[in-house]
C-alpha cells in the first residue's frame, strides 16, 4: 500500500492514513489502500477494534480536488463517468466502514474536511485532539457533499447538519464536543493514546455482542442511511458538471476566492 500503514498493537489495529504532503486528502490510490487495509484487518483474527488516523498535521482534508481538477479538463463524454466514478468509489468506501464488523475510532488531529469528515463520521467514534477542526465545506467549493451530508444527518441530525452543510462553515474541537461529536478535546501528543484506550475499551466486550451491536446500529437503525449514501455520491457527481464546480475547483487549485458565475 503506497499512502496507508497499518500497525497492530495487542488486540487493537492502527489505519495510518500516510499523505502528508498533501493533508491526507483522498485521491484514488488512498481510497484504494484504505479499502485494502480494512480488509486486511477484517481477516486478522486477533484484531478487535481499530483506530483511524492521518499523519502529519491534519486527519484529512477531503477529495483531492486536483484528481477533480483533472476530470474537469477532459471531453464531457468521459468526465461524466470519471466524476460518478470518483463520488461511488468514496461512497464505497464509507460503507466499508460501516459494515465492517469491528468498532472503528477515528483519532482526529488538526482538519477533517469535506469527505475527511465524511470518513471520521463513518468510523463508530471519535476522539479530537484540541487542535482539531470539523468542516463539511463543498458548498464554498461550488459542490455537493451528498454523502457527507447523509452522514451528518443520521449521526447528529438534519439541525447540524443543515448548519454546517448550507453555512460550509469550520467547528473547532471544543464546539464539536459540545454538539456530541466526541469527548472533551485532548492535547495532540495524546490522540493515539486517548484513542487506543478507548478502541480497547470497545474490544474487551464480548466479540459477537459487539459485532451485532455495531450491525444493529449502521444497518438497521441506520437502515436507510446506505441508499442516501448513494443518492449522495450521484448528487455529488451531477454537482460537478456545473459551472460554479469548476470555478470552485480552479480557484482553490489557484489559491484565490472563486468569482462566481452569475
Amino acid at each position: 500500500m503506497q499512502y496507508v500503514d497499518v500497525k497492530v498493537h495487542g488486540n487493537v489495529a492502527t489505519i495510518l492514513m500516510d499523505r502528508p504532503q498533501a493533508r491526507n486528502a483522498l485521491n484514488p490510490q488512498l481510497i484504494e489502500d484504505l479499502s485494502t487495509a480494512f480488509s486486511d484487518v477484517h481477516q486478522e483474527k486477533r484484531v478487535a477494534s481499530v483506530v483511524l488516523t492521518g499523519s502529519g498535521e491534519h486527519f484529512c482534508s477531503g477529495i483531492d480536488l486536483c484528481v477533480l481538477s483533472e476530470i474537469s479538463g477532459m471531453p464531457e463524454s468521459t468526465a461524466l463517468p470519471e466524476w460518478f466514478s470518483a463520488w461511488r468509489n468514496l461512497t464505497e468506501l464509507y460503507e466499508t466502514l460501516l459494515r465492517f464488523p469491528k468498532p472503528i475510532v477515528a483519532a482526529v488531529d488538526g482538519a477533517a474536511l469535506g469527505a475527511g469528515l465524511g470518513l471520521a463520521l463513518a468510523a463508530d467514534l471519535i476522539v479530537a485532539s484540541k487542535h482539531a477542526s470539523f468542516g463539511a465545506v463543498a458548498v464554498r467549493r461550488g459542490l455537493v457533499g451528498g454523502a457527507t451530508t447523509a452522514l451528518l444527518s443520521f449521526r447528529f441530525g438534519a439541525a447540524i447538519a443543515a448548519r454546517m452543510v448550507l453555512t460550509g462553515q469550520t467547528v473547532d474541537a471544543e464546539q464539536a464536543s459540545q454538539w456530541g461529536f466526541c469527548d472533551e478535546p485532548v492535547d495532540s501528543e495524546q490522540i493515539w493514546v486517548a484513542a487506543n484506550e478507548l478502541a480497547t475499551r470497545c474490544a474487551d466486550a464480548p466479540r459477537e455482542a459487539v459485532q451485532s451491536t455495531k450491525r444493529l446500529l449502521n444497518e438497521g437503525v441506520g437502515e436507510t442511511l446506505l441508499s442516501q449514501l448513494s443518492a449522495g455520491a450521484a448528487d455529488s457527481a451531477t454537482a460537478c458538471t456545473t459551472e460554479s464546480a469548476t470555478e470552485g475547483i480552479r480557484s482553490f487549485l489557484e489559491n484565490r476566492e472563486p468569482v462566481w458565475p452569475k
